[in-house]
């Protein structure tokens, strides 16, 4: 898994940015029991760190900043879900109404982004297989350090929403940033992440994706009602594609989440997932001692 090692300072009028290469550090977890030998890569990370915030809401800083920083007029956009992504979509509107922003189309992620875009006066359409998209901004659960692969999807779905069609518009978008608090950013992630898989055999999918991390992860399908559980209980949930969702549990680090995606990718019965690897990438990351922006701007070389 590659880091950025470097010390973030605080300071009361200045910003900087450097590119720093990234380095390879020991995995703490082979989810496909095999090790991959990486070949050196160029891959490098930007940070930039903006003065100390003097605002309340540092996360309100980062949306309005996505914003300001890389919507340009006439552009498609991408309209992300969750918390940072509201306020986004509120900065852009008033953008619109003062006239600082022209020509803009938003393309919601979900329900309430679309509510949300539509209260803020922001046009709209819906996302189709050919539809071209300039920019995207999201939230995410957690970025992996180093690597900026998100995990999306792990909050409880609401009526309508679809992870898979939140990683069709990501990955349309030609540019991407997720919005996210520092401790969202971290190496040797742990948590969940979200399985959709085809509901008729739901059984069958869950055994295999449990054997496959037995030991580092639990397998739980989510419930629409009640409870969590191994089953589910007696009322799963069923997305808007039909689809179950698993929530696969991990217990010890990740050393890589790319390489979690892959082993899910190979499983009959999954369907998606909420591991999001996007080339290139951009995390803005609010912290109350200032603003980070990091971009992940090449592939790893895996051999």
């Amino acid at each position: 898994m590659n880091q950025i090692m470097a010390s973030l300072t605080c300071s009361s009028s200045s910003s900087f940015s450097t590119r720093l290469p990234l380095h390879s550090s020991k995995p703490l977890f082979c989810c496909n029991k095999r090790r991959r030998r990486r070949r050196s890569n160029h891959n490098f990370l930007r940070f930039v760190t903006r003065s100390c915030l003097d605002d309340s809401s540092a996360l309100l800083r980062a949306a309005q900043y996505t914003v300001d920083t890389y919507v340009k007029s006439g552009m498609v956009v991408g309209l992300g879900s969750g918390h940072a992504s509201g306020m986004a979509i509120q900065h852009l509107g008033r953008q619109l109404r003062t006239g600082n922003l022209k020509d803009i189309v938003g393309i919601p992620m979900s329900v309430a982004s679309a509510s949300e875009a539509a209260k803020s006066g922001i046009p709209l359409d819906t996302y189709q297989d050919s539809t071209q998209i300039d920019f995207a901004f999201d939230d995410a659960d957690a970025v992996e350090e180093g690597t900026l692969v998100a995990i999306i999807g792990r909050r409880k779905l609401q009526s309508e929403e679809s992870i898979v069609q939140e990683k069709s518009i990501l990955y349309a978008a030609d540019k991407l940033v997720f919005i996210i608090e520092e401790n969202q950013y971290k190496g040797g992630l742990e948590g969940s992440i979200p399985v959709l898989i085809q509901s008729p055999t739901w059984l069958a999918t869950a055994e295999e994706i449990d054997d496959m991390f037995l030991g580092d992860a639990e397998v739980w399908r989510r419930p629409a009602i009640g409870q969590a559980g191994p089953l589910g209980g007696n009322f799963p949930l069923v997305t808007k594609e039909g689809c179950n969702v698993l929530d696969l549990i991990f217990t010890s680090p990740i050393a890589s989440l790319a390489e979690v995606a892959k082993s899910l990718d190979t499983v009959d019965g999954v369907v998606e997932h909420g591991v999001v690897s996007k080339i290139p990438c951009t995390v803005v990351i609010a912290s109350p001692n200032g603003m980070k922006v990091f971009d992940k701007l090449t592939a790893d070389i895996v051999g």
